[in-house]
């Protein structure tokens, strides 16, 4: 017992009188002290006393696509932390290619009674869509939250990065280092995130190397899948291009890419420089390390959470939409354009 405490609190950063006082369910320990303490006590295996286990104030239903894509289950991670914290218990929902529909699970969550939803890059993203899901929903008296998309039709919180400024980042960081044919690969247009790249992208070309806004849209930008095979065939449409660096609009897209580039013989970043967008976890590990545009998921998953929150309990945010600024994060697959290695 003795070891077990010194180990929760040196994993917690606190005495071992405070890990005992959480322990026993004393009084006189912060909130923060005490999640601190059981967080350790999870991150170090040890089972909570059942004194400690929370009551459930309620299921809230988390719906995202594949799983495939790292960065939604790190979206999902966030999200149900910060739901755990407030005593609700996640419930999370995955759409697959020939399973449930975003619907589906949206009956399915309902008729379980959840508290409210959190819907990541679902319908709401796609422009085709019809909106109405969304009104019959709010109708029946379900919170919710979108995130990764926007429709004026809804009238929701929805939660977004800044496309746009992702897009004049990665391409005045691409600019800076000589080169001169930028292209950019990403997903179907009827989306309203890439709808977003795209604007921000043409315009920070027209800016940075003057091109005009045809051009770009016709030589320069390349629709495709968001996986690694989609950004496979979009990046070896672009360097057929002679684009000497390309763009993606997810990590998933630009390994693409740089697979696409060493099938033709290519070093990246030597030969092309390739961006991603996401900063997905283990994309730091990666050969070369991608410099990619990192989206802001923890602030964005605590502010879905929030939001969510304020509307469960009766004071909602307003039904308009909270934009979360990307950065830019510089690793090895980005250098000078290949014309450009003796410039002063």
């Amino acid at each position: 017992m003795t070891t077990r405490l010194a180990d929760i609190a040196a994993q917690a950063g606190v005495s071992e009188a405070t890990v005992s006082r959480v322990l026993n369910g004393k009084p006189g320990v912060a909130a923060t002290t005490r999640q601190s303490v059981l967080a350790a006590l999870d991150v170090l295996g040890y089972e909570r006393p059942v004194r400690l286990r929370q009551r459930s104030e309620g299921l809230v239903g988390l719906i995202t696509p594949e799983l495939e894509n790292p960065i939604f289950p790190a979206l999902a991670q966030v999200i149900g932390q910060a739901l755990t914290r407030q005593g609700y218990t996640p419930v999370l929902a995955t759409q697959t290619p020939g399973g449930s529909t975003e619907d589906e699970l949206t009956e399915m969550l309902v008729d379980r009674g959840v508290a409210g939803i959190i819907y990541v890059s679902g319908l709401h993203a796609d422009t085709t869509a019809d909106m109405q899901r969304y009104e019959r929903l709010r109708a029946q008296g379900v919170p919710f939250v979108l995130v990764d998309g926007f429709s004026p039709k809804v009238q929701a919180p929805f939660i977004s990065p800044d496309d746009r400024a992702a897009m004049a980042l990665a391409v005045t960081h691409l600019a800076s280092l000589g080169h001169t044919r930028i292209g950019l690969a990403l997903g179907p247009k009827r989306f309203v995130p890439v709808q977003r790249k795209i604007e921000g992208f043409v315009r920070a070309v027209q800016e940075q190397l003057g091109l005009s806004a045809e051009t770009v849209e016709t030589e320069l930008i390349q629709h495709s899948l968001y996986t690694l095979e989609g950004g496979q065939a979009a990046a070896s449409a672009l360097m057929d291009r002679d684009c000497t660096a390309v763009v993606c609009a997810s990590d998933m897209m630009a390994l693409g890419a740089i697979r696409a580039a060493r099938q033709r013989g290519l070093e990246v970043p030597d030969d092309i420089s390739v961006v991603g967008f996401d900063d997905s976890p283990l994309i730091a590990f990666t050969d070369p390390p991608l410099t990619t545009v990192r989206k802001p998921v923890p602030a964005m998953g605590q502010a879905a959470v929030r939001t969510l929150l304020e509307e469960i309990g009766g004071t909602p945010a307003p039904h308009s939409e909270f934009v979360f600024m990307p950065e830019l994060v510089v690793r090895g697959s980005t250098a000078s354009a290949p014309g450009d290695r003796n410039r002063p």
